[in-house]
């Protein structure tokens, strides 16, 4: 905040994070929260239905300027995520997973896009992990590949040297770490609550930027993120999610000819391979995930947005 300026003037940023068993680990994340050199944000913590109720615990903490929702029933990510939106008073706001770290000028930097340039939607910081902390996440997306339905982190797994820190604009946001204007939340509209675990923060990235919005890559902010801390590295939850969500993302965000070839293409090569790798290992419950994921395309109606978008740095990949 510059010298003589009123607090009241600066934009106020809305934290929201959310809470699922794991009081512990999102304390963790308030308490990196006084690090924060930005004066003015309020953290939303929605608890997902968690077995204990984590307001005593957080209150106890007494950190700066939190408020804690509890749902009654699991939400999801979108639909907890949404549910913050509606308690949140800030002018941006900044969705970040309760297994992150912040840094110290993480929100000046985030905000700073936003402030030059009107067309911007969302920023990300880079992502770094918690427990390897040279190691990259995320420095951007690669575009998405219409024919495979595949995208990945630019720089994942990579040791940071530096040949990640240009800003620019990316085709998805992380939905570790991702910060959105109020205008574009109102214009674009709240997250897609079809999904519930995972391809939430792709899937509104493209509802983002048919709204006319980009996603911006902020190099010079950083988050440090507790990687697999959520639902676990491998389990029959998230190969369901994964598998009924890819086909869901690909369902809802492309059509024609791209559609119809990825829809070959993932029946004859990667699902194939998955239920052969599954059979091998004797792996009943994945295999049952499989199956479960596939089923509920046939008995669910899509409905797609009416305009497809496409970052103009789309090729295959």
């Amino acid at each position: 905040m510059a010298k003589g300026e009123r607090l009241d003037s600066v934009p106020l940023i809305s934290l929201i994070t959310i809470n699922y068993n794991q009081a512990a680990v999102t304390c963790a994340l308030l308490e990196s929260t006084r690090r924060l050199n930005y004066p003015r944000f309020e953290t939303i913590v929605v608890d997902n239905a968690s077995v204990e109720d984590p307001t005593a615990l957080i209150k106890q903490g007494n950190y700066p300027n939190v408020k804690v929702v509890v749902s009654p029933e699991n939400l999801g990510f979108s639909g907890g995520n949404n549910l913050g939106l509606q308690h949140a008073k800030g002018d941006y706001f900044f969705f970040l997973n309760n297994d992150t770290e912040v840094t110290p000028d993480l929100l000046d930097q985030l905000l700073a896009p936003f402030l030059t340039n009107p067309k911007i939607g969302i920023t990300c910081p880079k992502i770094r992990y918690y427990d390897h902390p040279t190691i990259i996440q995320y420095a951007g997306y690669h575009p998405l590949n219409r024919y495979t339905g595949r995208t990945w982190s630019i720089g994942l797994g990579e040791t940071d040297q530096g040949q990640h820190d240009k800003s620019g604009i990316t085709s998805f946001a992380h939905g570790a770490a991702m910060m959105a204007s109020r205008r574009a939340v109102e214009q674009g509209g709240a997250m897609s609550e079809a999904y519930f675990l995972y391809y939430e923060e792709l899937d509104w990235s493209m509802q983002i930027q048919r709204a006319g919005f980009q996603i911006y890559y902020q190099a010079s902010a950083l988050i440090y993120h507790k990687e697999s801390l959520s639902v676990g590295k491998t389990n029959p939850l998230k190969v369901y999610y994964h598998t009924r969500n890819r086909l869901l993302f690909m369902r809802r965000n492309v059509g024609g000819f791209s559609l119809y070839f990825f829809i070959l293409y993932y029946f004859s090569f990667a699902l194939t391979k998955a239920v052969i790798v599954y059979t091998l290992k004797r792996q009943t419950a994945y295999l049952v995930a499989l199956k479960n994921a596939v089923l509920w395309h046939f008995r669910n109606k899509i409905r797609r947005p009416e305009k497809e978008v496409f970052p103009s740095a789309v090729a295959a990949i």
